[in-house]
């Protein structure tokens, strides 16, 4: 296992490159069963994401949930087939397992406040339709993605799921043509 404070200096946190993952139907595991793995297991289902969660324990809330839960300590075979990882342990020897086992792996890991044991960052999310807006400050301060993903929603018009559905009308329509609408000049839609 990495010596964590190796780790830290190895690593950048400003190398991200921002997408938007789907995880419809992928198998995501989620370690931890407190108020943090609760949210996040609630943003993966949101997300389609076929949810199992390992925990001794559970918060209230996760039995309401669709997930599958593994009563015990994590263990390295929870990883089998798993596509995407969270870690919501808060013990960080069991973050730096997890996040040493998935980068063995090949599988990306989130361990929740903790951004050198991360291969993603889980950035403060606005969901609206289709559009999702997304703010990350790459795991230095959630807090200000927080406030700047709320401002930044205050100012999105109330239209915006119906205008994102006839511009995508309308690019479909210019694809269908057989023209490409990468180059294209498009009109403010906001103005």
């Amino acid at each position: 296992m990495a010596d964590p404070s190796d780790l830290a200096k190895a690593r950048r946190i400003d190398d991200g490159y921002p997408i938007v993952v789907r995880l419809e139907g992928r198998p995501v595991l989620v370690v931890g069963g407190g108020v943090i793995a609760l949210r996040k297991t609630e943003g993966l289902l949101a997300s389609g994401a076929t949810v199992r969660v390992v925990s001794p324990e559970f918060v209230e809330g996760f039995d309401s949930l669709a997930v599958e839960q593994v009563h015990r300590r994590y263990e390295p075979a929870d990883l089998d087939g798993a596509w995407l990882v969270v870690a919501a342990t808060n013990d960080k020897v069991v973050q730096q397992q997890i996040f040493d086992e998935c980068e063995a792996r090949g599988v990306f890991c989130n361990a929740v406040d903790d951004p050198d044991r991360c291969s993603f960052i889980l950035p403060a999310i606005e969901r609206r339709g289709p559009v999702i807006m997304a703010v990350s400050t790459q795991g230095r301060s959630p807090t200000l993605a927080k406030y700047l993903k709320q401002h930044l929603a205050a100012a999105m018009p109330d239209n915006l799921e119906e205008l994102a559905e006839r511009l995508a009308a309308e690019r479909k329509a210019i694809q269908e043509r057989g023209e490409s609408t990468e180059d294209r000049e498009w009109p403010n839609p906001l103005a």
